[in-house]
């Protein structure tokens, strides 16, 4: 076997703490060499991996905390299904899912895509059949759809940068951190379509755009040709994620609420609106199911970058209700995008 050099600092000090961590890489190269790279590959090194990619981190902390330099090779269901118990004891399906399979996974396809590791289909909880005791719960904003004439009622009372976005999310069922994250590359008005490259599921997907979006969007993409993000706040800043209490957006519809008195409207609900409009609207479960990114397949991830003609056909069946269309903002976005609803702070009139 021919000899093969390699030079890479440890970027240590300690002398000691240097030969051990020498001693470590060129076992670990050796193993690559004799094995193979699938052979040698950790979660951790998926995980970074995964995060050099813009990939949202939330929930990773706990997939560190039970795998770390677990090799992925050596990771099997029973692992993920004890980690996850142990975790969330008393948790829900829904929330072991949510929480931390859908993570997992999603560091498991991209580690996949590097080949890394070998395309597994891993079990996730479900919830029991035929259940017939009900957990009580308090009832939380967003968890369900609503009418588009309310939500057209909720935007209608937001300053008009966040009301930008809260359309967009009610007329493409994106999750708010995919709406954050879109730039002027990621938008194609004249396909129709835009590309959500980092999703929570950690495949990049297409969307389809509403013809009502494309009547607006322009503006907001040409800004963004600076590099900078496509949904911004009055400020021009980007947004950032509402979960855990942060984010420009909550104080935006906490304003919205109070304004409105429509108390049960938040980001998630567009997505959730999306999806029950389709199917009223009776569109096909898997053109549905691709439009919100829950299809999975090798199909629907081949075609992300190219429009299809169902889907976008599919995304026009919602409607749009006067009141939305006639909103000042939709006619001339760059003239409104830093204004603020009246009665909220003195920038109120300015451009």
């Amino acid at each position: 076997m021919c000899g093969q050099h390699v030079y890479k600092s440890t970027k240590l000090y300690d002398r000691e703490r240097a030969e051990i961590f020498r001693i470590r890489e060129e076992s670990r190269l050796l193993d690559e060499q004799t094995w193979g790279i699938k052979a040698t590959k950790t979660f951790k090194d998926a995980l970074d991996s995964y995060l050099l990619t813009g990939a949202p981190p939330r929930f990773v902390n706990s997939l560190l905390d039970r795998f770390s330099s677990k090799r992925l090779k050596d990771i099997t269901q029973n692992d993920l299904d004890e980690a996850a118990r142990k975790l969330y004891p008393n948790a829900q399906a829904q929330t072991r899912n949510r929480q931390f399979y859908t993570p997992f996974i999603a560091v498991w396809n991209h580690a996949a895509g590097n080949n890394w590791a070998d395309v597994r289909k891993w079990r996730r909880p479900r919830k029991p059949r035929g259940a017939t005791l009900v957990r009580a719960r308090s009832s939380r904003s967003g968890t369900r759809p609503v009418d588009y004439e309310l939500a057209a009622r909720f935007v209608a009372a937001m300053s008009p940068a966040p009301a930008m976005i809260m359309t967009a999310l009610f007329y493409t069922g994106l999750r708010p951190i995919e709406a954050f994250a879109l730039t002027a590359d990621d938008v194609s008005l004249e396909n129709r379509w835009l590309v959500v490259r980092s999703s929570k599921t950690g495949e990049p997907r297409g969307v389809p755009l509403h013809s009502f979006l494309c009547e607006w969007l322009g503006p907001l993409v040409e800004r963004a040709k600076d590099g900078g993000a496509l949904f911004r706040t009055p400020r021009g800043k980007p947004y950032t994620e509402v979960q855990e209490g942060g984010g420009g957006l909550k104080t935006a519809i906490n304003g919205a609420r109070r304004r409105s008195g429509i108390k049960d409207v938040s980001p998630y609900t567009g997505r959730h609106t999306v999806s029950t409009g389709l199917v009223i609207a009776g569109v096909h479960p898997h053109i549905k199911d691709q439009i919100l990114g829950h299809a999975a397949t090798d199909m629907s991830r081949h075609y992300t970058n190219v429009p299809q003609k169902p889907l976008i056909e599919a995304i026009d069946m919602l409607p749009v209700p006067d009141l939305w269309r006639s909103l000042p903002w939709v006619a001339s976005p760059k003239d409104w995008w830093s204004r603020l609803a009246e009665g909220t702070g003195r920038r109120r009139n300015s451009k």
